[in-house]
């Protein structure tokens, strides 16, 4: 029970605005009722076009969640096993990380046009960079001892990637993909409304366009819902894989 404490508070904020909306009698273009709200998310729901841009923006995300998680965490592991490739990778990675991934919408579109190729790439981009730090670090806090003993049974790269760093460092990556998801549906629904006519972003843009604040801020609702499903998840998942590690802190799943 005490884990659905956390929804009293925005069900309560929902219900003032509603009563406050109203008593005061307010007609406005940007503002809705949170149950004209509900109505046209269930609306959106039955006509099958939120659930589609919904698998549109999912899928561009997790497309470029792959390929930037993934290179991320092969980087990370390099240059935390390696203070020379550190070292010669610093002043780029230094470059490279603070570009905004949004900014490179007009390159993207120039390389791979419309579609989920173009959004793929921004999002790898995006999640690229936090991916290969925080393995970095974690590859750093290894503790020496496991590293010694790679070395002296002679494990070779490969086998002591596999068998001692990929265990050691599995409970910070699941930190790492938490954030780096996050960061992938940001800039995917960012992606849509700036440039690319698919998924959630671009059904906000229809809905703004359209003089239907009901639906936009449903829509707003709606990707924060399932920002909270994928962390939620994700991290229900931690617990159970690793709350057995001794020292590494868990944290409360509600």
């Amino acid at each position: 029970m005490k884990r659905w404490r956390g929804w009293l508070l925005p069900v309560v904020v929902l219900a003032l605005c509603e009563a406050a909306l109203r008593l005061l009698d307010i007609q406005s273009d940007t503002l809705a009722l949170p149950s004209h709200i509900a109505q046209a998310a269930w609306h959106a729901l039955l006509d099958g076009s939120l659930l589609a841009s919904t698998a549109q923006t999912l899928l561009a995300a997790a497309l470029g969640q792959a390929g930037g998680f993934g290179g991320g965490v092969l980087a990370g592991l390099i240059l935390g096993m390696s203070a020379s490739a550190a070292r010669f990778a610093s002043i780029s990675i230094e470059i490279l990380r603070p570009i905004p991934s949004v900014s490179l919408i007009p390159l993207m579109m120039m390389i791979f046009g419309f579609g989920y190729s173009m959004e793929s790439a921004t999002v790898a981009f995006a999640t690229f960079w936090p991916s290969l730090i925080l393995t970095q670090s974690a590859v750093r806090l290894i503790d020496g001892q496991l590293l010694e003993v790679a070395r002296v049974t002679c494990l070779s790269p490969l086998q002591t990637t596999w068998k001692i760093l990929l265990p050691a460092i599995a409970p910070h990556m699941f930190t790492a993909l938490r954030l780096t998801i996050g960061i992938a549906l940001i800039v995917t629904v960012t992606v849509e409304i700036v440039a690319n006519p698919q998924g959630l972003g671009y059904s906000l843009m229809v809905a703004q366009e359209t003089f239907r604040p009901d639906l936009m801020l449903a829509t707003l609702l709606w990707i924060g819902l399932i920002g909270w499903g994928l962390s939620y998840g994700l991290l229900a998942l931690q617990d159970r894989l690793f709350k057995h590690r001794a020292g590494f802190p868990m944290e409360q799943s509600g």
